[in-house]
């Protein structure tokens, strides 16, 4: 109890930096899932179009997942040096993979049956895709996107070794001081966003299951 009063006390003594590193880490997390989310689907449409090279990039995305988060962070400092913009880029990279895999996934397993009888009903390959492929291949995208965004939440939390600040920014501090009131700061929200976060894209998905069936 006296930790979490401590925790409390320093953050309304430090409000004004906590919204600020806040503020970053919603912006590197949101806008690495937005980009995964532009590169990846049109590339993982058409790799569920094209099989032939459908596999090798499937075994890359792989790849990258097994990759640690801080590995990927530290890769980015000789390449493009420290800050936002190297964290955003690696938070982008660890952000693809489960939403191009789950894309691929989704429209893949669907059976081609219904496509040709759609189509021999006279549809447009227009409207088979938003009438039939896209809503069939939803849920499967969404459990990708829900993913996505808890894996860019928590490793947000890196950026702050890089110089990319975030709510990081507070767990370091609290190491290097011994401070663990301090770290808290920073370790809650992480993980109160990683659940609201679950919860939203459960409740999503959820949702477009129900209306799938």
């Amino acid at each position: 109890m006296a930790l979490l009063m401590q925790t409390y006390q320093y953050f309304l003594e430090h409000m004004d930096r906590f919204v600020e590193e806040l503020r970053v880490h919603l912006a590197l997390s949101l806008c690495a899932l937005v980009i995964s989310l532009l590169v990846c689907i049109p590339i993982g449409i058409w790799c569920a179009k094209h099989k032939g090279i459908a596999t090798s990039i499937m075994n890359t995305m792989n790849a990258i997942r097994v990759i640690p988060s801080l590995a990927i962070l530290i890769l980015m400092l000789p390449l493009i040096g420290t800050g936002f913009q190297p964290a955003l880029i690696a938070l982008t990279i660890l952000a693809c993979p489960p939403v191009l895999i789950n894309t691929f996934l989704g429209f893949r397993g669907i059976d081609p049956a219904l496509i040709e009888s759609a189509e021999g009903m006279g549809m447009s390959k227009r409207t088979v895709w938003t009438r039939i492929e896209l809503p069939l291949a939803m849920p499967v995208m969404l459990a990708g996107v829900k993913t996505s965004s808890i894996e860019v939440i928590a490793s947000a939390s890196l950026a702050a070794f890089i110089g990319g600040g975030g709510l990081g920014t507070f767990i370091i501090n609290g190491l290097g001081m011994n401070k663990f009131h301090v770290l808290l700061v920073g370790a809650i929200p992480i993980a109160l966003l990683t659940i609201v976060s679950e919860v939203v894209f459960s409740g999503v998905e959820s949702l477009m299951t129900r209306h799938v069936k």
